[in-house]
């Protein structure tokens, strides 16, 4: 194939190829990252500097172009009709652009589909408190966040409003309302955005992800004050995740943070998506954790580290450490040995579960 490329055509294609992502790169042919693995398209041609710059500006609107001048760097959304929705993200290097165009399902997925622990279904259905899903780029963090959105919108008559950078899955009016703003369409920031949300009477908040100090304070604040918040970090383990929060504070304020958060957080679900053992596709990891008074306490007191423990013991509550996950996923023929032993947090602990 020669000549110029057309994007929804190779949108489409990604689609068509199971594709999680689409990478647009000067000297490149596209390519598409699928099950894991990038997957060059070679009867594309190789994309030039120009050329990609004028393929992104036709798909941007004026105030998106005008911010990618200014930041160097965009998030946003785009849609081919009949096919899908895509999170697109455009950074500058090597002084010309490139980019990333991630597949948004238009279904919201079932929350039951998605191979996750029953437990988090529970977690749905609290009336108040802190709920973090958690995982590295790619871990399937905002599926798992727009499924427990479903159901809260299928099973609730409750007011939700999700502050999102772009907007990801469109959700229908359920049993619930469902209000969802975009970070530089309808807001200028997650922090104003949230500041304004509770003055619009929400039951439920989805943050799509909570990126500073003032976010994170104002979201615990909401927690605290009656409603559920619903929300996602880069973190891989619970205890790290509670970490990252309390190290967005300086030192005068981590005490009142250890309180509000042992008061707030009602439950932490840290996943990872692996290559499958037993056919194409990814399946799930994924590490839960659902605040008890013995938690509470670690927390309180600073003792997160040894919130493992909790987890081991805690499996009647419904909670699981990500190394029992990736046992049980091994021991169903789910992932392979080395699979679960590349991505476990402690190799002792892996190794105990696999025998068991």
């Amino acid at each position: 194939m020669s000549g110029r490329i057309d994007l929804d055509e190779i949108l489409q294609k990604t689609v068509e190829m199971d594709g999680s992502d689409l990478h647009l790169t000067p000297g490149l042919p596209p390519t598409v990252r699928v099950h894991g693995n990038l997957n060059p398209l070679n009867d594309y041609p190789e994309v030039g500097a120009d050329e990609l710059s004028e393929l992104l500006h036709s798909v941007l609107e004026k105030h998106q172009a005008e911010e990618l001048e200014e930041q160097w760097e965009l998030d946003f959304s785009h849609s081919v009709s009949g096919v899908s929705r895509f999170r697109g993200n455009i950074m500058r290097q090597r002084n010309s652009l490139a980019a990333v165009f991630r597949v948004v399902p238009w279904d919201v997925p079932q929350l039951d589909t998605l191979g996750l622990p029953d437990s988090i279904e529970d977690l749905c259905d609290l009336p108040r408190g802190m709920v973090l899903v958690t995982g590295p780029t790619g871990s399937g963090k905002s599926t798992t966040l727009a499924a427990m959105v479903g159901r809260v919108n299928e099973e609730r008559g409750v007011n939700i409003i999700t502050i999102e950078d772009p907007i990801e899955f469109l959700h229908k009016h359920r049993r619930a309302i469902i209000k969802q703003r975009e970070v530089g369409t309808d807001t200028h920031s997650f922090a104003n955005a949230l500041r304004h949300a509770l003055r619009h009477d929400p039951d439920v908040l989805l943050i799509g992800e909570m990126r500073d100090q003032e976010s994170v304070g104002i979201a615990l604040t909401a927690a605290e004050t009656g409603h559920l918040v619903l929300s996602s970090l880069h973190t891989q383990t619970a205890a790290l995740t509670i970490h990252r929060i309390i190290d967005m504070f300086p030192q005068a304020m981590k005490d009142q943070v250890r309180g509000q958060l042992a008061d707030a957080l009602q439950g932490i679900v840290a996943q990872q998506l692996l290559p499958r053992a037993d056919g194409p596709g990814r399946v799930v990891a994924a590490e839960v954790f659902i605040s008890t008074s013995a938690a509470r306490n670690l927390i309180r007191e600073g003792n997160e580290h040894q919130l493992n423990s909790v987890l081991e013991t805690g499996r009647s509550a419904g909670m699981q450490t990500m190394d029992y996950s990736l046992a049980s996923l091994n021991r169903r023929g789910l992932i392979d040995r080395e699979t679960a032993l590349a991505n476990c947090v402690d190799r002792n602990s892996l190794q105990r579960h696999m025998s068991m």
